[in-house]
């Protein structure tokens, strides 16, 4: 079957199709303040009438192009394209001033394919065998489920997850407006009657990750990158094999982050960088240029791709925010991510994974032959590329159903989120709670349906009440008291005020 997917993408549209979405990914992923998020969510709007599976084709070479195109950033600015290319910074630039800034490209290239190459495997083997264990879920499982992705989600902000939470919280908000799910009565809509149909999904995330860049960007202080020297930029043999450990490590710990819900890519390339600086001989040089540090993140963050897909179609609960975005595509092209996908669509699981290869073998390309000609994109002004991103948001958001509303809906949602973010309020949160708010509605309303009422079966039913703990133990987890009584138990509160 894989064969079969693989055959079906060597068509002179599909090549064209990954080589330019792959390519536009990357230059997504360069430009500081744009994302694999807004890409996304951009592309999806663009793709609504080609055939399903060169949609996807498409979005998952933005995906993945864009995450490997924000280690460009990261090694010549100091800044990371993406979110997910920070942990690059601390190298990556450091071997650019140095005057190896090539050497350090060739380094992320070589992180970047052997990452996503393993994330391929990981997603062939792991999919179908997560996909099997999860139709032992229910309504009751799969509520607490997406319940945990928001609130993983919200445990990424640092020291104040609470502002975590409330995005969360919000994001399952506005998914609950419009019709209920079960008797189609109207809540939250205070006699809007455009509300009735609920909160369009893709005009809110290009509002979200789209318009609320725009204005991001526009409202911060200009940074130039130095781009006149570089060096070879061929990653060298003796890399891959001195660091094969660290290759390894890093793209199982990208997997299993990018698994989790709602944890992402750029906690799996701290974890990674954090693994490979505790296990290095050399971890004296990490910070300073350190080779083993690059490599371990930009492995990490490329892993954790296809890994977040893994929980996308095997349970319909998405590992990251771009991975959110990329899952309401799919449905919006037909299919229908979760445990039934093995059984009813089973070959496009395997689509996804040869689609995710061709993507792979995309970036090494362009890693190689496209990297002078990639650092003039950093030269375009600003005051150029954001109306034309403007434009696009626009352009997307009302070519999903030609209507004016959706627009005003993605430039709302874009301002709300422009101050939010200006206040310390991260917008992943929110858009995993937008997109597992209907499953937590619907789940929650089935299983009340199913239980006459009761909540019970929510706590008392084995895997249930094992995903209950798990919820329970993230919200303790962040409460200080909670935090300092654990520490007292396990003697641990000499080491914690070190």
């Amino acid at each position: 079957m894989l064969f079969g997917s693989l055959v079906n993408l060597t068509g002179p549209w599909q090549i064209a199709y990954a080589l330019g979405a792959t390519l536009v990914g990357i230059v997504i992923g360069l430009l500081p303040g744009l994302s694999a998020t807004l890409g996304i969510a951009l592309f999806t709007t663009l793709t609504v009438r080609m055939q399903p599976t060169d949609a996807i084709l498409v979005l998952v070479c933005v995906y993945v192009g864009a995450i490997y195109g924000g280690s460009r950033t990261s090694i010549l600015l100091n800044i990371p394209g993406t979110a997910a290319n920070a942990a690059a910074c601390l190298d990556g630039n450091q071997l650019a001033r140095q005057g190896r800034a090539g050497r350090a490209m060739g380094i992320a290239t070589t992180g970047s394919v052997a990452g996503s190459l393993f994330g391929v495997f990981c997603l062939a083997a792991l999919t179908p065998v997560l996909a099997e264990f999860a139709l032992k879920f229910g309504a009751f499982e799969f509520f607490w489920l997406g319940l945990l992705g928001v609130l993983m989600s919200g445990t990424l902000t640092g020291s104040e997850p609470i502002k975590g939470w409330l995005m969360g919280l919000l994001g399952l908000f506005v998914a609950g407006i419009g019709q209920d799910p079960v008797h189609a009565h109207d809540r939250f809509i205070f006699g809007w009657h455009d509300l009735s149909g609920g909160i369009p999904l893709i005009p809110a995330l290009v509002g979200a990750f789209g318009f609320a860049e725009v204005l991001m960007v526009m409202s911060a202080p200009l940074q130039r990158a130095v781009t006149e020297s570089v060096d070879s930029i061929l990653p060298r043999l003796r890399d891959v094999v001195q660091y094969w450990r660290t290759i390894l490590r890093s793209g199982l710990i990208g997997v299993f982050i990018g698994i989790l819900p709602g944890v992402g890519e750029d906690m799996a390339a701290w974890s990674s960088y954090a693994a490979a600086r505790r296990a290095s001989r050399e971890r004296d040089q990490f910070g300073k240029g350190s080779v083993e540090g690059l490599i371990a993140a930009e492995t990490g963050d490329n892993a954790a791709v296809p890994g977040a897909m893994i929980p996308a179609l095997a349970l319909g609960i998405p590992g990251s925010a771009p991975a959110a975005v990329l899952m309401a595509a799919m449905i919006i092209h037909g299919a229908q991510p979760g445990p039934m996908l093995m059984t009813t669509q089973p070959q496009f699981m395997f689509d996804v994974v040869a689609i995710t290869l061709v993507a792979t073998l995309a970036i090494l390309l362009f890693g190689l032959i496209m990297v002078r000609p990639l650092l003039w994109v950093l030269r375009v002004p600003r005051e150029v590329l954001m109306p034309i991103v403007f434009v696009l948001c626009v352009l997307g958001a009302y070519s999903i159903s030609q209507r004016l509303f959706d627009v005003w809906v993605m430039m709302g949602v874009g301002v709300v989120c422009f101050f939010l973010r200006r206040r310390g309020y991260p917008v992943a949160p929110f858009v995993l709670g937008l997109v597992l708010g209907d499953i937590v509605d619907k789940t929650l309303r089935r299983g009340l349906v199913l239980s006459d009422g009761s909540l019970l079966p929510f706590f008392t039913r084995p895997l249930s009440a094992v995903l209950a703990l798990i919820v329970l133990i993230v919200l303790l987890s962040q409460v200080p008291a909670a935090r300092r009584l654990w520490q007292r138990v396990t003697g641990s509160q000499d080491i914690a005020h070190r």
